[in-house]
């Protein structure tokens, strides 16, 4: 038995929440997604103009004509995240409405599926996506859509007078918002790490009942900051790419977060079937570092 169905195996014997992917759902992967709630950014931030070509260029979406392909794997990987989001049962440290996306070590393509998921998810009629740049050793989101420099996510943890909601930028994508990772400071750690920062996360989730708050996470095995946010991640989606990650690796990562948070594993640069929480997305795009993508 492979160390991946080792640890699939283990998340099932877990309970993890788990449905099958609705058979009759294809919206084309083109499709708009609805307005976002009034509340969903604050009035004074301009709108981000996010443009698909440029994502395709970085190698964040596959090529146009592999589109709805595409976005039947996203589909797979999401619903059951969105359903126990939205069960109301938060049977983990905190809310299942706040999903990290993480790996076990660099390269492995945890922000291309941060990103994509995020996207994804901002397709939905019922929820909103909040991307949020939680990797602030290397805060590639936020370079990803020439966010540097704009205050975010550490602003508000050292400022206690800001309104962390006054920093969500939202987009022209419908649906989807970002919060920058913001101003590098010393003692990251130890900011994810304290209530204040709980206190943050909890105000994002509760400003708006229907969205869902992604967080792009650093390596599980390579920092700190990566295991401060899983004591406070409702859902873990663990991004292994394949042919890549020791099987060692994705093992210790696993024993890092509680059953009940276990969100899934996706394959990266995978051609295997799917089945409940084993994902793959063909060899679209993947990331070496995290920063350089590559087909």
């Amino acid at each position: 038995m492979s160390l991946v169905e080792v640890a699939i195996s283990r998340m099932r014997q877990a309970g993890a929440a788990k449905k099958e992917v609705d058979a009759g759902a294809r919206t084309p992967a083109a499709a708009e997604p609805p307005a976002a709630p009034a509340t969903e950014a604050a009035p004074s931030i301009k709108r981000l103009s996010i443009e698909i070509g440029m994502l395709r260029a970085k190698g964040y979406l596959p090529e146009e004509s592999a589109d709805r392909q595409f976005a039947d794997h996203y589909r797979q990987i999401k619903r059951p995240l969105i359903e126990k989001a939205l069960s109301g049962q938060f049977e983990g440290p905190s809310d299942s409405r706040l999903i990290m996306v993480t790996s076990a070590l660099p390269g492995d393509g945890k922000t291309f599926t941060s990103i994509n998921l995020a996207l994804s998810i901002a397709r939905e009629r019922d929820v909103t996506a909040l991307l949020v740049d939680a990797d602030t050793p290397k805060p590639h989101v936020s370079q990803i859509f020439d966010l540097q420099g704009r205050p975010g996510l550490m602003d508000a943890l050292v400022d206690e007078a800001r309104n962390i909601e006054s920093l969500v930028v939202p987009t022209n994508i419908r649906g989807l918002s970002l919060l920058p990772a913001g101003t590098p400071v010393e003692g990251t750690a130890e900011l994810i790490n304290s209530d204040r920062m709980r206190q943050l996360i909890m105000n994002l989730i509760s400003n708006n009942p229907r969205r869902i708050v992604i967080l792009d996470s650093p390596p599980l095995l390579i920092t700190s900051e990566s295991r401060a946010l899983a004591k406070i991640a409702g859902q873990i989606l663990l991004v292994v790419r394949a042919g890549h990650t020791p099987r060692h690796a994705v093992r210790d990562a696993i024993t890092l977060f509680g059953e009940q948070q276990a969100g899934g594993i996706v394959l990266n640069q995978g051609h295997a079937g799917f089945t409940e929480n084993y994902y793959g997305y063909g060899a679209y795009g993947t990331e070496s570092d995290d920063s350089a993508p590559k087909h």
